[in-house]
């Protein structure tokens, strides 16, 4: 389907999508986990995002890792995976490539790391690869990547020198000046930018006394995060619109109004990660929901209504 026949047609980073909707790292595993369930199907999204590879495998953090909170979710599941060659020689060649568009995730400890495991997905059919710099640098102290622009802006340029796929910086809401990071990240060749990561927090059993997650903290996604991210998602608009530089906008989406807004906000595409948990088949919901809208605001594509706060 093109634009003309279809008003959720989107394109993202020089990718076409069938759907403004990206169903986000984490959340389906590597792309298959979903499809099990009766109608489910890749096809009623526009990407992907496969979960965070890394260089070598990891087991992941000790339990608990996951906890429900009012309104949200934390999880610390600690990048568990099998590893890069693992994910580019066994798990891509059983996904289908004519249903969506699929998305790496990298995740690294080191630029190095980075650059080891951007370079494997360059070499596969990966459409496109998101750059997790929320993940902790063991150079510096373990400090997240993603809190300090120029951090952030040197893992991307170490990424961009090692692909010519598109490139997407995933932006974490920790920091003291999301703006700033978004624009270095930019200059350093982002094709586009996913806002936001999880926020940090924990839980406490006050019983115990002790954290409720095993390694303390954890990430918080979900609806109680939402105003936060739409906040986030039209401060990086204000800098990424001018330069044509697309957002994927997450954080809390579980509805079609949620979705409209993240959109109306400055994001090209919409990110789906906790809310698969209450409702997998919700895309589908979603995808009706944008469309009607479409029709009653007289829009004849999903483009029209990005960017489009009045303020």
């Amino acid at each position: 389907m093109n634009a003309e026949t279809n008003p959720l047609a989107t394109e993202f980073c020089g990718l076409s999508l069938d759907s403004p909707i990206v169903l986000l790292s984490g959340c389906v595993g590597f792309g298959e986990e979903y499809t099990r369930i009766e109608g489910f199907s890749n096809r009623d999204v526009g990407a992907v995002v496969l979960k965070g590879t890394t260089l070598e495998p990891r087991l992941g953090n000790p339990p608990h890792r996951v906890y429900e909170t009012p309104m949200g979710m934390l999880n610390a599941i600690g990048l568990q995976n099998p590893g890069v060659d693992k994910v580019v020689d066994e798990i891509l060649p059983g996904l289908d490539f004519a249903e969506t568009r699929f998305i790496a995730n990298v995740c690294g400890s080191t630029i190095e790391d980075y650059e080891a495991v951007t370079r494997r997905f360059d070499d596969s059919p990966i459409d496109a690869i998101e750059i997790n710099i929320s993940c902790p640098n063991i150079k510096e102290g373990g400090v997240s990547f993603g809190n300090y622009p120029d951090m952030s802006a040197k893992v991307v340029d170490a990424c961009r020198r090692q692909t010519s796929k598109p490139s997407i910086a995933k932006l974490s809401p920790n920091q003291t000046d999301i703006q700033e990071n978004a624009r270095l990240c930019i200059e350093a060749g982002a094709d586009g930018l996913a806002v936001i990561n999880t926020m940090m927090g924990m839980a406490i059993d006050a019983e115990s006394r002790k954290p409720v997650i095993g390694n303390v903290r954890g990430g918080l996604s979900g609806p109680a995060i939402k105003p936060i991210a739409l906040l986030k998602v039209h401060q990086v608009f204000e800098v990424a619109g001018p330069r044509g530089i697309p957002i994927i906008g997450q954080g809390g989406a579980t509805t079609v109004e949620d979705a409209i807004e993240f959109i109306i906000a400055g994001a090209t595409t919409v990110g789906i990660g906790t809310a698969l948990f209450y409702d997998p088949l919700v895309c589908q919901e979603i995808n009706a929901g944008i469309a009607g809208y479409l029709e009653r605001h007289e829009m004849r594509s999903v483009s029209e209504l990005v960017g489009s706060l009045a303020v």
